[in-house]
């Protein structure tokens, strides 16, 4: 009669182990490397923001962070695997404007929720948009790209990181509000295009921050403006669109850590902590500026911001590919 009671009891007492286990687990996380999963090319602008930031964190977490690069179809090969990837904290994902918002708006069934199916854990940088042209082109303003522009326009190109990527969206705003239309010439990553760009194969893109910093120093290319509401400190010569004479082309790229669905809120946290301490860092803070990246605001790196900045960014974009005609894949 005394065996199921003691039956009970060891029952009870592995049952108590397991629920200790994992806030332990958790707490002392991380004991090994994690891999943070980078959606798209190396040498592509989100790569290179998350390799600055992975060595800072690194030091911060006391394991390496080791970034690996998954392309394909616009970024969503690498986000759907995170998003099925085990919630133990060892592989995360540095999502982004285009594969959190702007890939699934133009899926008729997107593969990954981008709320569900995620943990976020905090907003990290963000990337203007730059209208750069082949350095023969002859414009030097905004006036004069959209004059030359519209007598050329049958036989322009200009390139992206992609169908449904923000650099294709910026061009394709930037085309709307300028009235012309041009042929789009879609590559496997940003740093693709603008080698192309360089090489005289293309006429304009509107290339991200980190995309478009080489070459303007380089003087292979032509910066002509600032496709953002404000001036930014990355580029301080450069003046907007807007002060040109055009609005409405207003665009942006932000990247962000999530982690799968269900991950441990300690471990999140950690992370959280370490993305910001390393954001801190003056030394990073200049490494990523170099590279034509800026570190978010303070106010803008919570998990919590970032669920609900998510939450308004697909909508945002939802309208947006419903208004540009894109037919849903």
């Amino acid at each position: 009669m005394r065996f199921p009671f003691r039956l009970a009891r060891l029952t009870l007492w592995t049952l108590t182990a397991m629920a200790a286990a994992g806030p332990a687990s958790a707490q002392t996380w991380p004991t090994r490397p994690v891999t943070v999963v980078v959606p798209f090319a190396a040498g592509s602008s989100t790569d290179t923001a998350a390799r600055i930031l992975s060595v800072g964190m690194s030091e911060v977490l006391g394991q390496q962070l080791i970034i690996e690069n998954v392309g394909g179809a616009a970024g969503m090969t690498g986000t759907l695997r995170v998003a099925r990837a085990a919630p133990d904290g060892y592989q995360l994902l540095f999502g982004t404007v285009d594969t959190l918002a702007i890939a699934p708006a133009l899926q008729k069934q997107p593969s990954y929720d981008s709320i569900k199916d995620f943990t976020p854990a905090g907003m990290v940088v963000e990337q203007p948009i730059v209208l750069i042209v082949r350095e023969d082109l002859p414009v030097k303003t905004l006036a004069e790209f959209t004059a030359y522009a519209k007598a050329n326009q049958a036989k322009m190109q200009f390139g992206s990181a992609g169908v449904g990527s923000g650099s294709h969206f910026a061009c394709a705003k930037l085309n709307g509000a300028l009235g012309i239309d041009t042929v789009h010439v879609p590559y496997r990553s940003s740093g693709l295009a603008a080698q192309d760009l360089i090489g005289g194969r293309l006429d304009y893109l509107c290339a991200l921050g980190a995309t478009a910093r080489p070459p303007i120093e380089s003087g292979k290319a032509k910066a002509i403006a600032l496709l953002t509401a404000d001036r930014s400190p990355l580029f301080p010569q450069l003046t907007t669109s807007k002060e040109q004479g055009v609005t409405g082309v207003d665009s942006y790229f932000w990247s962000s850590f999530l982690f799968p669905k269900d991950t441990p809120s300690a471990i999140v946290q950690r992370l959280a902590d370490a993305s910001n301490q390393t954001l801190n860092r003056p030394a990073t803070v200049e490494q990523l500026r170099r590279a034509g990246i800026e570190p978010v605001a303070a106010d803008r790196r919570s998990p919590a911001f970032q669920r609900d900045f998510t939450v308004t960014e697909m909508k945002t974009w939802a309208d947006q590919v419903k208004a540009s005609g894109l037919p849903l894949q």
